[in-house]
C-alpha cells in the first residue's frame, strides 16, 4: 500500500500558492474526494511520485505518450534542440516537417496553424469559422469539452431547442446565446436545433470520440447526420480531436468513421507531449487566416522549437510504426479480464476502447452520452479508483475522463496490472 506523505505536503503548500492546489482543475482529485499524487518522474508505462511510489499509468499525460514515457528518440530531439536554442519567436523549418507529417496521416488537413494548446486550436477554428462563413452561431454537445472557450463554456438551456447558458462565471450571457448546446448522439434533437438556426449557423463543433466524459464514440449516424446537414447548408463542421487525434488511429477518429470534416483541432499529441496544439482544414478556408486573409489570428511562441521537435520524433515513429491495432488488443485485453472480475463480484461494468484510447464505466450498459455517464454509479467508481491508487494504478481520477494506453504496457505489464485489480477487487 503506498504512502503518499510527501505528496501530502506539496498539495498543502501549492493550495497556498494556486487555486486549489493545482494548475488544471482534474489534477486536484476532487472527483475521487482524494489527494493528488505528486510525480518526479516517468519511463516506458510507469510514473514515480515523490514519495517513491511507482504506478502503472493509465493517463499518459492525457493521451499523447502514445509510445511511453521518456521515449529515447523524443528525449534525443528535445536535447538536440536544446543544444541549438529553445525558442526563436521565429519561423523554422520544425514547422513545416511538423506540418507535412500531420497533412501526411489527415488528408482532410491541406494547410494547418500551429498554437500553443488545444484551447487555443478550437478556439482560433470557431473564430476562423465564423469568419470564413459570415454567421455568428455554434452548435456544440453536452459533454464535448473544448477547452476554456468563452464560446464554448456553455450548457444545455431548459430544452434543446435554447440558446445555451454559461457554464462558468465570466461567461458573458450575450455570447452565450451565440452557442447552442445538444444532447451528444441525439440526432433528432441536433436536427430541430439545427432547423431552428441554419441561416445563421456558422459551425458545428463536436468530439467524433468523446474523452471528456469518459470514452464515448459519436455513432456513425449521428456524424454523418452532422456533415450532411452542415455541407447542405454552407455550415463548417469542425471536428475536435484534441484528444483522438493520432490516439484512435494515424488518421485520428475521421479516418475510423471515414468522414471529412472542414477544420480539425489538434493537441499536444503533436509536439510529443510538450505544450502545443494546431487546427487546419482545407487551403481555401485556411487562407482566410491572416496575414493571407482577414481573419486574425496569431501566438508568439506558437510552433516553438522545442515542441516541433518532439513532435517531429513522435510522428515519424507513429507513421512508421503504426501501432494502433496492437494498442487496441492491449485495451481489450485488460479491460476484457476486468470485466470478469467485476462480474464475479456482482458489479456493473462496461468498457469501450478504440485504438490507445479507451474508457470503463460501473455500469451495465455502455453509455451514449453524458447524462448517461453522470448516472453511473459514484460510490463503486470512487471506492475502485482510490484502491487503485493505494495499490500502484494510476486511471484517470475521475468518472468523465478517458484512459490512454502506450506500446510498452507489455504482456507483463498489463498482468501486473490486473493482479493488482485482483487485490482491489477482493476489498469489494
Amino acid at each position: 500500500m503506498n504512502n503518499i506523505e510527501e505528496s501530502i505536503r506539496l498539495f498543502i503548500e501549492a493550495k497556498q500558492l494556486m487555486p486549489g492546489g493545482v494548475n488544471s482543475p482534474v489534477r486536484a482529485f476532487k472527483n475521487i474526494k482524494g489527494n493528488p499524487i505528486f510525480f518526479k518522474s516517468a519511463k516506458g508505462p510507469y510514473l514515480t511520485d515523490v514519495d517513491n511510489n511507482r504506478y502503472v499509468d493509465y493517463i499518459g499525460s492525457w493521451g499523447p505518450m502514445i509510445m511511453g514515457h521518456s521515449h529515447p528518440k523524443i528525449v534525443e530531439a528535445i536535447k538536440k534542440q536544446v543544444e541549438v536554442g529553445t525558442s526563436y519567436g521565429a519561423p523554422t523549418g520544425l514547422e513545416s516537417n511538423v506540418a507535412k507529417l500531420i497533412k501526411k496521416a489527415l488528408p482532410s488537413i491541406e494547410k494547418i496553424r500551429m498554437v500553443n494548446s488545444g484551447t487555443e486550436a478550437t478556439m482560433s477554428a470557431i473564430r476562423l469559422a465564423r469568419g470564413f462563413t459570415g454567421k455568428e452561431k455554434i452548435i456544440k454537445f453536452d459533454g464535448c469539452y473544448h477547452g476554456h472557450v468563452d464560446s464554448l463554456l456553455i450548457k444545455a438551456g431548459s430544452g434543446v431547442s435554447t440558446f445555451g447558458l454559461p457554464d462558468s462565471p465570466g461567461v458573458p450571457e450575450d455570447l452565450a446565446k451565440l452557442t447552442y448546446s445538444v444532447p451528444y448522439n441525439d440526432i433528432d434533437a441536433f436536427v430541430k436545433v439545427f432547423n431552428n438556426i441554419k441561416d445563421d449557423l456558422a459551425a458545428v463543433i463536436v468530439e467524433p470520440i468523446a474523452g471528456n466524459m469518459g470514452f464515448v464514440p459519436g455513432s456513425h449516424q449521428f456524424l454523418e447526420t452532422l456533415r450532411s446537414l452542415s455541407s447542405q447548408n454552407g455550415s463548417l463542421l469542425i471536428f475536435d480531436e484534441v484528444m483522438s487525434g493520432f490516439r484512435v488511429s494515424l488518421g485520428g477518429a475521421q479516418e475510423v468513421y471515414n468522414i471529412k470534416p472542414d477544420l480539425t483541432a489538434l493537441g499536444k499529441v503533436i509536439g510529443g507531449g510538450l505544450p502545443v496544439g494546431a487546427f487546419g482544414g482545407s487551403k481555401e478556408i485556411m487562407d482566410y487566416l491572416a496575414p493571407e486573409g482577414p481573419v486574425y489570428q496569431a501566438g508568439t511562441l506558437s510552433g516553438n522549437p522545442l515542441a516541433m521537435s518532439a513532435g517531429s520524433a513522435l510522428l515519424e515513429i507513429l507513421l512508421s510504426q503504426n501501432p494502433y491495432n496492437d494498442l487496441e488488443k492491449k485495451s481489450e485485453y485488460l479491460l476484457k479480464n476486468m470485466l470478469s472480475m467485476m462480474e464475479s463480484k456482482g458489479i456493473p461494468f462496461s468498457y469501450d476502447q478504440i485504438g490507445g484510447m479507451f474508457g470503463f464505466f460501473f455500469a451495465e450498459r455502455l453509455p451514449k452520452n453524458f447524462n448517461e455517464v453522470a448516472s453511473t454509479n459514484d460510490e463503486i467508481f470512487i471506492k475502485f479508483l482510490t484502491q487503485c491508487l493505494l495499490e500502484g494504478i494510476y486511471f484517470a481520477p475521475s468518472k468523465f475522463e478517458a484512459g490512454f494506453i502506450s506500446s510498452t504496457h507489455n504482456e507483463d505489464v498489463l498482468d501486473e496490472t490486473l493482479s493488482k485489480v485482483k487485490k482491489v477487487m477482493e476489498k469489494f
